[in-house]
């Protein structure tokens, strides 16, 4: 299983020091001694290099390896003690108080943290003071993030409700979380027990989450390489074709496709492939006048019904709210058959 982002951060930390006191260490010596493979070593020791004092090119660690030895070429430079003005000691100490208060936080990592706050506090001086004016409180996703991260580090399995945007519901399930990553947005990657497959959860729309005493037993899966995105559609994905006027080019620069063909006027034809076809209805309410969905058919009534609901319950605002003109001018919107993104 994945390491999670917290024990890699520990390593890296670790890995440092490890080093320093190490020069031209051997890439095995290393890697047996974090209990690590070599590739995951060489991963943090290609991380390592954006790291220092600042971003300046001489405050950042100069370090590199042959494939064999692992050099650091300038601890010195990177060595001298830290100095915090008064707005980054404040920075400091509110963020280390806010993340004390997670839940889900080992308890081991909750003193530490402390520990480390206090000793901080004593070296800020009149900042401390300060800082105790001010506080931080996490939205629902830090939490979730808590107890995905406690999940993983201690191989449990967890509770969802969950909401899915492309049915528009809520779900409960069972998963064995894998591991945490962000595109974009924070995910959690996990064998789901509902649907008995692999699958990916974005944090913020885990509407409730609870941490179960049944142990986490996801299959031996090869983790995707996300290097390229989230979405990587396959040839077995069903195909889409969305026709787009000038003001919705833009679905050619943030979706994947196979093809993007001009169209008089400044619009395109763009075919592209998705597993779920369904959540692309969303799309075509979003682009609204300026593109429909052409293929396949059951997917372009599918948004065309999606589009006339919405317009009837802005109808229905309106009858409410404003009068016969409003209601005259939902009339003419509902006989048009571009509203939506489906129409000829």
């Amino acid at each position: 299983m994945a390491a999670n982002a917290i024990d890699q951060t520990r390593r890296m930390l670790s890995l440092v020091t490890y080093l320093r006191e190490r020069p031209g260490a051997h890439v095995s010596d290393v890697a047996r001694a974090f209990g690590i493979t070599e590739d995951e070593l060489i991963s943090d020791l290609d991380v390592l290099p954006m790291c220092g004092t600042s971003f300046r090119g001489g405050d950042l660690l100069d370090i590199d390896t042959d494939g064999d030895r692992i050099w650091w070429h300038n601890p010195d430079d990177v060595a001298e003690p830290l100095r915090l003005a008064a707005d980054e000691a404040t920075a400091l100490l509110v963020a280390a108080r806010a993340v004390a208060t997670l839940p889900g936080l080992r308890e081991s990592d909750r003193q530490a943290l402390l520990r480390a706050t206090a000793k901080l506090e004593a070296a800020a001086g009149e900042a401390a003071g300060a800082s105790s004016r001010l506080s931080v409180i996490f939205e629902s996703e830090g939490g979730v993030f808590a107890e995905v991260d406690r999940a993983i580090s201690e191989r449990r399995r967890l509770w969802l409700r969950y909401y899915s945007p492309a049915r528009d519901e809520l779900t409960e399930r069972e998963v064995d979380p894998i591991r945490l990553f962000a595109v974009g947005h924070t995910y959690m990657e996990a064998w789901c027990r509902l649907s008995e497959a692999r699958r990916t959860f974005r944090l913020d729309r885990v509407a409730e989450i609870r941490l179960l005493d049944a142990p986490a037993a996801p299959p031996e899966l090869e983790l995707r390489d996300l290097s390229e995105g989230l979405v990587q559609p396959s040839a077995e994905d069903p195909e889409v074709v969305v026709e787009v006027g000038p003001g919705g080019r833009w679905v050619a620069e943030y979706y994947p496709h196979d093809s993007a063909e001009e169209l008089p006027g400044g619009g395109m034809r763009i075919t592209l492939r998705t597993p779920a076809p369904a959540s692309l209805r969303r799309l075509a309410l979003r682009l609204g006048g300026d593109g429909r969905i052409t293929s396949p058919p059951e997917l372009a009534e599918s948004a065309r019904r999606a589009a006339g609901e919405a317009l009837a319950a802005y109808d229905s605002v309106g009858t409410d709210t404003v009068g016969a003109p409003d209601r005259e001018r939902g009339r003419d919107q509902d006989r048009d058959p571009g509203v939506g993104g489906t129409g000829p």
